[in-house]
């Protein structure tokens, strides 16, 4: 009852939505491509983006002070990145305690700075407060907010600190103090359903050519390999690229990489649905029907077993995962095929996120896939979230119980 709720709204919204999708689409920078910029520091007292911190343009509203003694502090989870080193002046390791979307843009930080200044290590001032040392309704309380330096606290450093916050993705980042950059993050309630599901910009795929071709330079109307099962089971054929849910060639994303006996490496992002299969499986061998099962990315461990493409590209056969790791890549794109899966860079992945089950993630797509059958056009090519995933997560969070979304304050590193 609730899968045919479900799809009856979205192919009504989706219809009614259709003939201005053009004025749904992105937003800034749509249908622009963005040429490399220099980066220019913040000024002193300067923030990004140039709104108050609790609005919703920026990390959003206040939503109570996290105790450790809260049903709320299982939100936190705690940062041992050892890239970042952690003042804990209160030797609690309360600054190393943080949402898993505030962990994610330290993480990216770290890997900015260290890039940046070899050497230098960034450095955590002040993380989650639990004992009321900061202003009223300070982010700090929820563990959603963090005071950076440097590892060589430079001072003259910090103006550069503060905009590769910026660009690591922190949600608000406010040159604060001469001593410090504050930074802090939207809650993971209010980004869970748009957390989404891409693959790096230098992720390969292989168009029906036999030719290989980088994510980010894909163009809808493409033909590139992809499985004709709903499960992932079924042979490899060639499918047309509809449209991208997501691009951003721009923003820094975490990406788990899978690495399998086989040899293949696939990266994605933790919300992003992959075939697995558990238990025992032969190298090398066919899948069994109904063998495999969708999971999340930041779900994916050692000893599973994914579906990979084999020398002829119309067969499929499986390789275990031998390690699960993360790392930092500029720029994130989501290609949408009709059949709702691809092979990127050899292994078998599903085009859809955040709701744990493939087959439903196809069907909300349904009415997008018949509007392109009828138009030759899904109304947005250009950068940013496309109009129909912003459609799709709103009656998600209206519809589905939350269970059943990425529960971003539980993704576990895999290192």
């Amino acid at each position: 009852m609730l899968l045919s709720t479900l799809v009856t709204c979205l192919a009504g919204c989706a219809f009614l939505l259709s003939p201005v999708s053009e004025g749904c689409g992105p937003g800034r920078g749509y249908g622009k491509r963005r040429s490399p910029r220099k980066l220019a520091p913040l000024a002193y007292k300067q923030f990004s983006p140039n709104v108050a911190e609790k609005t919703l343009g920026a990390s959003g509203r206040y939503e109570g002070k996290i105790t450790r003694n809260s049903e709320r502090f299982k939100e936190l989870t705690p940062n041992y990145n050892p890239d970042i080193i952690f003042k804990d002046e209160e030797n609690t390791g309360a600054d190393r305690m943080m949402t898993q979307r505030c962990k994610d843009k330290l993480n990216s930080l770290a890997i900015a700075v260290m890039n940046l200044w070899p050497g230098v290590r960034l450095r955590v001032t002040e993380g989650w407060d639990e004992d009321g040392h900061h202003s009223e309704e300070s982010l700090h309380y929820e563990g959603r907010a963090v005071d950076i330096t440097t590892s060589d606290r430079d001072r003259n450093k910090y103006a550069m600190l503060a905009r590769l916050a910026v660009e690591s993705g922190f949600d608000w980042v406010y040159y604060e103090s001469k001593a410090h950059i504050h930074c802090s993050v939207k809650s993971d309630h209010s980004v869970a359903a748009k957390s989404g599901g891409c693959f790096p910009g230098e992720a390969s795929v292989t168009l029906e050519s036999g030719a290989q071709k980088s994510v980010s330079e894909l163009r809808p109307g493409e033909r590139v390999l992809a499985s004709a099962g709903g499960d992932s089971s079924g042979e490899l054929v060639y499918s047309e690229v509809l449209a991208f849910l997501d691009r951003d060639p721009v923003t820094w994303k975490l990406f788990y990489t899978l690495q399998t006996e086989a040899g293949a490496r696939l990266s994605l992002t933790a919300a992003h649905l992959l075939f697995v299969t558990e238990g025992n499986c032969s190298e090398g061998a066919a899948p069994a029907p109904g063998a495999l099962r969708t999971v999340y990315a930041s779900d994916a461990r050692p000893g599973q077993c994914v579906l990979v493409a084999g020398q002829k590209h119309g067969e499929g056969r499986l390789s275990r995962v031998t390690r699960v790791s993360l790392r930092a890549s500029r720029g994130a794109f989501a290609p949408l095929t009709r059949q709702g899966t691809l092979v990127v860079d050899g292994v078998v992945a599903s085009c859809y996120a955040v709701v744990q089950q493939h087959s439903l993630a196809h069907w909300a797509f349904s009415p997008l896939r018949l509007i392109h059958s009828w138009t030759g056009s899904t109304g947005s090519h250009g950068d940013g979230i496309h109009w129909y995933s912003q459609l799709l997560h709103w009656l998600g969070r209206m519809l589905l119980d939350s269970g059943r979304l990425h529960p971003l304050g539980v993704a576990q590193e895999a290192r």
